[in-house]
This record gives C-alpha cells, sequence and structure tokens, in this order.
C-alpha cells in the first residue's frame, strides 16, 4: 500500500468515449469502403498485396504507423523518464536500417517478383528452409502481437478506467473486421490515418505539457539537472542497457530484422508499382520515424519535468511504468473532455495499424508458403476466400494471445527483445542467402538452428534473471513533494533487490543488453551457416540465379573488376555485360526444383531483361501476372 496520498485524477467521461469511438468508426469504414470499391478484383493477389499498384505516400505512412505502435507510444516516454533521453540515438539506428534495407534488400526481393518473402528462400535453397522460416515468423508475429494488444489496454485500464477486456476484445475485432474486409489497401489507408491521429495525439500533449512546467526552456533545464540529457555513452561494457553502442549496433541489428527482412514491410514494399515508389517509400518512412521518435523523447522529458518531486511510480498512484503516459494525460487534461480521448485514440492508433499489418502479414504467409503448397490448383475466389478465412482465424488468435503477455514485463524491452530473438537468426539467414553466394541449404538450416538457439538461450536467460541495476542503471526518481499518508516519511526509489541465488552466467551472458540479442542470433546464424556449408560443400555461384544475389562487395572493390569478379564466387552478374542496379541479365533458373513463381517471372518477350523493367524511369515496375500470361 502507498505510503503517499494518491491525487485525484479523472476518469473517462463521454465526450473522450465519442473521440474514441470516432477512431474505430473510421478505420471500419475504410474497411467497408474498399470492400465495396474492389468487389470486383477478386483475386488474392488483389486482396494480399494491393494488386501491387500502391504508391509511395500512403505506404511511408503505413510503414511508420505500423511500427511505431502503442509501445512507442506508451513505452518511449516511460524509458526517457525513468533512464534518460539516450533513446534518441536510435534516430541513427533508423538511418542505418532503411539505408540497407533499400539498398540491400528491397531490390532482389521486389526484382524476384515474390509475394512472401519466404518465397525467397525456397528460391535460394529449398523448400525446408523456407518452412522453417515461416513457422518461426508465424511464432514471432502472434507473441510481439499479443504485447502490442494488451499493453496499452492494461496500462489504460487502470489509468483511465477503460475497460481491459472489452479494448483487447474491440482491438481485435475492429482490425480483423476492415483486413477480412478490404485486404492491404483497407490496411495500408486505414495506417496512413491512424499515422495522422497518433502525430496530433503526441503535439497535443506536448503542448499542454510544456505549457503547464512553464515552457520549453524550463522543461530542458530540469531535464538537465535530472540527468536526463546525458545522451552519449560511449561505454563499450555490452552489458550497459543503453549505450552509445548497444543502441546504434544493437538496435540496428534489431529494427533490420524488422525492416530489412520482415513480412509486414517487404509485403508493403512490393505493393508499390515500381521499385523506386518502394525506395521512396522507405526513405519517406525514415522521416516520420524520426518524427514520432522526437516526440515520444520530448513527451518524456515534459513528464519528467512535471513529475521531477513526486513521482507516481515510486509513490504508487500506478502499478506499472507503461502507465505513466496514460496517467499524465488524465492529469494534464482533466479539466478539457475529448481531450484524454485523443490521446487514447493516438495510443490505439498504434495498435490497430501494427495488429492489422500483424494479420495481413500472417495471412499472405500462410497462404503463400503453406496453403499454396498443399493445393496449388485453388480457383482466384476460393484463394480469395480463404486468405479472409485467415484474416479471421489470425485476428483471433492474436487477441487471444494477448493474455500471456502480461507475463513480459516492460513493453519496449519486451517487444524488441521478441523481434531480437526471431528477428536476429532470420536476418542471419536471409544475409546468408543474399550476401554470400557459397551458402548451400544445409548450412542456412544449421545457421537457422545455431541463431534461434543462442538468441533464445540469452533472451530466456534475461528474463529469468534480470540485470543487475548497476547495469541497467535507472536515474533518480523522487517523492519529495508528494503528500504523506499518516505521518509517514518520504521515501527516494530504491534500487530493486538482486536475487539469492544466480547462477555464474546471471552476470554475463544472461545481462547483456537486451539490444543484442538480435545481433547474436545473425552472427551466430551466419558464422554457423557459412561454416557447414564450407565443411558440406559450399553452393556453385553458376548455378544460382544472378537476381536473388545482392553484390555487396562491388561497393567495396570498385577499384578491381578482376577482385569483384573473384568475390562474385562465380555468380555471372556480368553475363550481358549490364550492370545488376541498372538492368538485370537474363536469368536461366537451372537449379533444380526452382519454384514456378520465379519462372513465370521471366519475361519470354525480352531475354535481357526482367518483366517491368522501364529503361526511361531506371526503375522496375510491378506487372500483374495476369497481364504477361
Amino acid at each position: 500500500m502507498s505510503n503517499f496520498v494518491a491525487p485525484e485524477v479523472k476518469k473517462f467521461v463521454a465526450w473522450d468515449y465519442v473521440v474514441f469511438a470516432a477512431l474505430f468508426l473510421v478505420s471500419a469504414s475504410i474497411g467497408v469502403f474498399f470492400a465495396v470499391k474492389e468487389r470486383k478484383k477478386k483475386t488474392s493477389k488483389e486482396f494480399l498485396v494491393g494488386g501491387k499498384q500502391m504508391t509511395c505516400g500512403p505506404i511511408a505512412f503505413s510503414l511508420t504507423s505500423s511500427f511505431m505502435s502503442a509501445v512507442t507510444v506508451l513505452g518511449t516516454p516511460s524509458e526517457v523518464y525513468r533512464y534518460g533521453a539516450s533513446f534518441v540515438l536510435f534516430f541513427l539506428s533508423y538511418a542505418l536500417v532503411i539505408i540497407l534495407t533499400a539498398e540491400i534488400f528491397l531490390p532482389v526481393f521486389y526484382r524476384s517478383g515474390i509475394t512472401s518473402t519466404y518465397e525467397y528462400l525456397e528460391l535460394r535453397f529449398n523448400k525446408i528452409v523456407r518452412l522453417a522460416a515461416t513457422l518461426i515468423y508465424i511464432l514471432q508475429t502472434i507473441l510481439y502481437t499479443g504485447i502490442v494488444v494488451y499493453a496499452p489496454s492494461l496500462a489504460l485500464n487502470q489509468v483511465t478506467g477503460f475497460d481491459l477486456w472489452g479494448s483487447v476484445v474491440a482491438t481485435g475485432v475492429v482490425c480483423t473486421f476492415y483486413c477480412t474486409l478490404g485486404g492491404l489497401k483497407a490496411v495500408v489507408w486505414t495506417d496512413a490515418f491512424q499515422m495522422i491521429v497518433m502525430v496530433v495525439g503526441f503535439v497535443t500533449v506536448l503542448i499542454r505539457g510544456t505549457t503547464l512546467n512553464g515552457g520549453s526552456t524550463k522543461v530542458w533545464e530540469d531535464a538537465y539537472k535530472g540527468s536526463r540529457l546525458n545522451i552519449f555513452d560511449f561505454d563499450v561494457d555490452p552489458l550497459r542497457r543503453h549505450t552509445f553502442w548497444t543502441i546504434v549496433i544493437g538496435g540496428t541489428f534489431t529494427w533490420l530484422g524488422l525492416y530489412g527482412v520482415n513480412q509486414s514491410t517487404i509485403q508493403r514494399c512490393i505493393s508499390c508499382k515500381s521499385e523506386k515508389h518502394a525506395k521512396l517509400a522507405l526513405y519517406l518512412n525514415l522521416l516520420g520515424l524520426w518524427i514520432v521518435l522526437v516526440c515520444a523523447v520530448f513527451c518524456g522529458l515534459v513528464m519528467y519535468s512535471h513529475y521531477k518531486s513526486c513521482d507516481p511510480w515510486t509513490a504508487e498512484f500506478i502499478s506499472a511504468p507503461d502507465q505513466l503516459m496514460p496517467y499524465f494525460v488524465m492529469d494534464i487534461f482533466s479539466s478539457m473532455p475529448g481531450v484524454p480521448g485523443l490521446f487514447v485514440a493516438c495510443a490505439f492508433s498504434g495498435t490497430l495499424s501494427t495488429v492489422a499489418a500483424s494479420i495481413n502479414a500472417l495471412a499472405t504467409v500462410t497462404f503463400e508458403d503453406l496453403v499454396k503448397k498443399g493445393f496449388p490448383n485453388l480457383s482466384d475466389k476460393m484463394s480469395t476466400w480463404i486468405s479472409k478465412g485467415l484474416c479471421i482465424l489470425y485476428g483471433a488468435l492474436c487477441t487471444s494471445m494477448a493474455a500471456a503477455a502480461s507475463l513480459l514485463g516492460g513493453v519496449v524491452q519486451a517487444s524488441l527483445s521478441i523481434h531480437g530473438m526471431c528477428g536476429g537468426p532470420m536476418l542471419g539467414l536471409f544475409t546468408l542467402g543474399i550476401v554470400f553466394p557459397c551458402a548451400n541449404w544445409k548450412g542456412a538450416i544449421g545457421g537457422l538452428l545455431a541463431g534461434i538457439t543462442l538468441a533464445f538461450w540469452a533472451g530466456t536467460g534475461s528474463f529469468i534473471y534480470p540485470a543487475p541495476p548497476t547495469k541497467s542503471i535507472p536515474l533518480q526518481l523522487s517523492t519529495l513533494n508528494c503528500t504523506l499518508a499518516n505521518g509517514t516519511e518520504a521515501l527516494m526509489m530504491a534500487a530493486p533487490t538482486v536475487a539469492p541465488d544466480r547462477p555464474l552466467l546471471a552476470d554475463t551472458w544472461y545481462s547483456l543488453s537486451y539490444l543484442y540479442f538480435s545481433a547474436i542470433g545473425c552472427l551466430g546464424c551466419a558464422i554457423a551457416g557459412l561454416s557447414i556449408s564450407f565443411i558440406t560443400g559450399p553452393s556453385k555461384g553458376e548455378d544460382i540465379p544472378p537476381v536473388l544475389i545482392k553484390p555487396v562487395c562491388n561497393l567495396f572493390c570498385f577499384w578491381s573488376e578482376r577482385l569483384k569478379s573473384l568475390l562474385w564466387c562465380g555468380v555471372r552478374h556480368d553475363s550481358q555485360e549490364v550492370d545488376f542496379e541498372k538492368n538485370l541479365p537474363n536469368v536461366i533458373a537451372n537449379k533444380t526444383g526452382t519454384d514456378d513463381t520465379f519462372k513465370n517471372n521471366i519475361n519470354k518477350g525480352n531475354k535481357c531483361q526482367f518483366p517491368g523493367y522501364n529503361p526511361e524511369e531506371n526503375s522496375y515496375t510491378n506487372m500483374s501476372r495476369e497481364s504477361r500470361l
């Protein structure tokens, strides 16, 4: 029980519910709109990837909205409040991730003409690798979506009085509804609307919070005095939770697993009408990521300025740090009915967009990688109905999974840990395929198992044996000006006690920063995969279609054609004497068991180009399969 008298914080009123309900209504209406508009286009391709005719603008909004979820809206300000503004260094990670995704991974996926990223793994390796990766992705996405649904619902329930399971079920039902009715186009345009709501919510909180706390200069001074502006910590200790190196290096690996090879991202990019639009969408999305990150970090600093002498978490006015942001909103907007509803709509915009993206991506992966393999001769109408049925199934499954999310702790660390443990090995697997022609399918499977084992070993150990406070270093929070109850004395925040029985690895391997889980999985997968490939006999480059390999060595060996050719490992990038970036050579799929998808993408009328290449734009344009038959 708290030693302090909690100030009265109002709950939701009628206007808040009206504003919040309007968000759900608009989101559902977009699904209905596209269901009616696209009702005559009944192919599964139209439903799952929007007919591959989307433009860069809505895709950029959609990408930002999907990955800046309620985890960002609620979790990032709380992180800044407790640990300082070093979180802003993620702007460097985001930049590196977008550049690597746009220049290395996207061109290969886009030009291969695939719908599921895991189709690539069958083209490059075999069906076993594709199936293993698909199952891991499904597990990762369901776990992450459970956190995204449950965390904001719990935080808002305990602070605003909003019903917990009511909001969980409402989120699942609305997302499933507009995904099932409208497909990818509904998801993308709803995300664009929700991105606007998210930014408006953040800006409203920033303006009101800054005004109440004496202006931006006063907020900055308070943050400086509270050590919240010590951003550049160059300590190389990998056990430290957040330093310059853990955020820039570890954060890049973590987010590259999310962006570079994640089905949800790539599905949006390949739905663009040309490769140029897809790349532009990624770079525009980078601006969106930076805007949301800066808003979230400044919200954390404003929140610290407001509660610098009476921390509601230490004083036990709230039960978890993730409730700080909604508590702050209900506090500062208590006299302004409807505005708390806008913030809740802001938080749930992130949730809706992420859950919708996950449901759509899961349906796509399951249909392309599992259903079509078992039933290759399905009609277009039946394919569309199965895709919609999968949306309903995964909507129910992700909503149900929310119940398990309560065991995983803080939302930011839990979500990035899951992405690290599953996304890191997957990043390593795709890197093996795209960058290393010598990697074979045995190395791919062995590397994936090694990466998963290492990442889950470190990640699971860190959940069971949390790192000591000396490594996580939460900053001091005060209750000096809180109103005492029954004459008790004010307390300063005490560091949590360390469990008495800790194994030898608890203070080393298990105490690694959670941002390094992805790097461990990726590097473990790549190193083990290359080693096994060399032991079992590396793949012959001549047998690999050049479109499946990105010659990264060209960047580093531009001064020597001979060295470049040597590092191509036999892959015929120079056949037809055409540069990989400007025009693709004729691809002869002489690999045994190559997927029909890939064979069908070879333009029979033009043997030295891939379908859809537009020499005027120096870019590739998506062509529907129907138009090529």
